[in-house]
Order: structure tokens, then C-alpha cells, then sequence
């Protein structure tokens, strides 16, 4: 015997369902991810005088009113100290370290610090414990991880770069500093942690692209 009312019921309870979802939806809309085009540093197969004449222009167009997050590049690595005495009354928030060996393709480091010179200081220990992980998939990577490493924990002059916060005065004054190579500076309305960082190596002097990694890893032998 056939039951008239099944079909009504079940028409009323999916069109409840359906009401349930859209204020549930409505109640706790999905978080779209945020997406940011904003990029320090050069593109890979820039030329890099071509980036140094495009960091120029981003400081001069600066807005001299506000501060500017900026990428700080190194005509040489560097020490934590050097940084400290180079970047002088400006915030660093963001260190970039990457062990020298030659021929050797070793990885980059990054280390957000906060504010003071005491956390500066503590980064290149922050780094050595990162670099320690980046084991890769082969044992000349884990050697290489190692050898940064160690490295790294005797505070070795490893710094290629720092991510700073400051006004166009402070960071026009910066770029005139010993061993520092270009700054470049994002527009003010910049977000902290919504842009990429792309350091320039200081070994990059006429196309920014990887280097050869065909050298022998100190202590391996290979």
C-alpha cells in the first residue's frame, strides 16, 4: 500500500537540510587563503645589474612619510655583529644566512628575530639547529647540512642578507653603509609575513641563477 505522505516528508526534510547548511555557512564562512604578489629580492635569470637599478628606484619612489618593509643585500657574507653595527637604529626582523663554500651548493637559512640586539645575536644559533635539518635525500645533502651547521654555531660570517623596517631616510642611509650592496624597499602598504623574500647571493654578479655544486664538502671527502 502506498504511502502519500513519504514523498512530502522527505521534501521537507531536505529543504530543512538545505536551510540548516546556508546558516551554518553564513554563521562560518570558509576562510579564503590570502594571496600576495609582493616580492623582495630578484627574479631567477635577472640580470642583476638590472636588479640593482630596480632596488634604487623602489627606495627612491618610497614614501618618505611612513616606513617601508626592505631587503637588505651583502656584497659579502657577513657577521651578526656586522649586521648589528650596520643596521644601526633600524629594526631587523628577518636574517638570512647561507654558509660560503666554494663550489658547493649550500642551503639558505632564514631567522625572524625580534626586536634588540640580544636577539640578533641569538639568530645564528636559531640557524645552525635549522640547518641541521635540511638533511635532504642524499649523503652528500646531509653533508653538507652538517658541515652548515657547524659552521653556522660558530657565528662564522654567513649573513647574505636581513629583511628591516624603516623610514626612506633610514633606509637611504642604510644602502650607503660598508658591504652593503642594494636595498630594496616594498610599498608602505606592505603586510608583515605576506610577502616573499628572495635573497641576492653575493657571488651573483651578472645573472641571478643557481651556481655549480660540483665542489667537495670540507671533511667528506667528496
Amino acid at each position: 500500500m502506498r504511502r502519500p505522505h513519504s514523498s512530502g516528508t522527505a521534501v521537507l526534510t531536505a529543504v530543512v537540510l538545505i536551510a540548516v547548511t546556508v546558516v551554518l555557512g553564513v554563521l562560518h564562512p570558509v576562510r579564503r587563503a590570502l594571496v600576495s604578489t609582493d616580492t623582495l629580492g630578484p627574479d631567477n635569470g635577472e640580470v642583476v645589474a638590472d636588479y640593482l637599478a630596480r632596488a634604487d628606484r623602489s627606495l627612491d619612489a618610497a614614501d618618505g612619510r611612513r616606513e617601508h618593509w626592505a631587503l637588505v643585500s651583502f656584497t659579502r657574507p657577513v657577521t651578526t655583529e656586522a649586521v648589528r653595527d650596520v643596521a644601526s637604529g633600524i629594526r631587523v626582523s628577518q636574517v638570512l644566512f647561507r654558509v660560503p663554500l666554494d663550489r658547493v651548493q649550500t642551503p639558505l637559512v632564514s631567522v625572524p628575530v625580534a626586536a634588540g640586539d640580544a636577539a640578533l645575536a641569538r639568530a645564528s644559533a636559531l640557524a645552525a639547529g635549522r640547518a641541521q635539518a635540511v638533511t635532504g635525500e642524499t649523503e652528500r645533502q646531509a653533508q653538507i647540512a652538517a658541515v652548515s651547521s657547524a659552521e653556522l654555531a660558530r657565528n662564522c660570517a654567513c649573513v647574505i642578507g636581513v629583511v628591516v623596517r624603516g623610514d626612506r631616510e633610514a633606509l637611504t642611509a642604510l644602502r650607503s653603509a660598508p658591504d652593503v650592496r642594494a636595498v630594496e624597499a616594498l610599498g608602505a602598504d606592505a603586510v608583515a609575513g605576506r610577502f616573499a623574500v628572495r635573497p641576492l647571493l653575493p657571488e651573483q654578479v651578472e645573472i641571478v641563477g643557481p651556481g655549480p655544486d660540483d665542489g667537495i664538502v670540507p671533511g667528506s671527502g667528496s
